[in-house]
């Protein structure tokens, strides 16, 4: 029998994880503006910046995992085409640029903490991030942001392995193109997360319907 959602995340072991809701990936500075204009016409970064609120409000830990490279890009990948594309856009999340900050429909608030990786397709890979949310006593992560092509299949499979329960607000995520995404979500990651709507989780932690 699948848990109950309200059981799932609660505060007491949930954790909300970004992953790349940057301004460089999703934002006014995207590298891939497809994406980008995915995430914004389908209503995933405003549901993003609504899950995050409810977090905080919540109680429930806030976690960013942001991607960058030095302007020589040492240390980080340049074994599959996805990085000798991007090698091709130097100032695309090149670290002390602003397309390596958050999106502002997302932010960074005090209590928030934000990791960065120079390498590697999703965020639990030597990063830190499962040391962290070890650390926090979590053991179910809701994870939203981008890619539903690559990085968020890449950060479900790995939570997973790691013994952690997923939740996916399928609405605060986005990969192009849409078709493709929401078969990826339908076929895949409903095999190992349990998907719900950004909604869903906001009635869990606040009790209220988002607007």
């Amino acid at each position: 029998m699948a848990p109950d959602l309200a059981d799932l995340i609660d505060p007491s072991h949930a954790a909300l994880v970004t992953q790349e809701c940057q301004r460089g990936v999703i934002g006014d500075l995207a590298a891939l503006p497809q994406l980008a204009e995915a995430a914004r016409s389908s209503g995933a970064i405003d549901n993003m910046g609504l899950l995050v609120r409810a977090a905080r409000d919540a109680g429930v830990p806030v976690v960013h995992c942001l991607a960058r490279h030095r302007a020589d890009r040492r240390g980080g990948n340049t074994n599959a085409r996805l990085f000798s594309a991007m090698a091709k856009m130097p100032d695309a999340l090149r670290q002390g640029t602003e397309s390596v900050a958050l999106i502002p429909e997302i932010g960074a608030e005090a209590s928030d903490i934000v990791l960065t990786r120079y390498h590697g397709l999703g965020p639990m890979h030597d990063t830190g991030l499962d040391s962290v949310l070890r650390n926090l006593g979590v053991s179910t992560v809701v994870g939203v942001g981008v890619s539903l092509n690559v990085g968020m299949i890449d950060f479900a499979f790995d939570a997973v392995n790691s013994g952690y329960r997923f939740v996916l607000p399928a609405d605060a995520c986005a990969g192009v193109p849409t078709e493709y995404a929401d078969a990826v979500v339908e076929h895949t990651l409903a095999l190992v997360a349990t998907v719900v709507t950004a909604a869903d989780v906001i009635r869990v932690w606040t009790g209220l319907d988002p607007l």
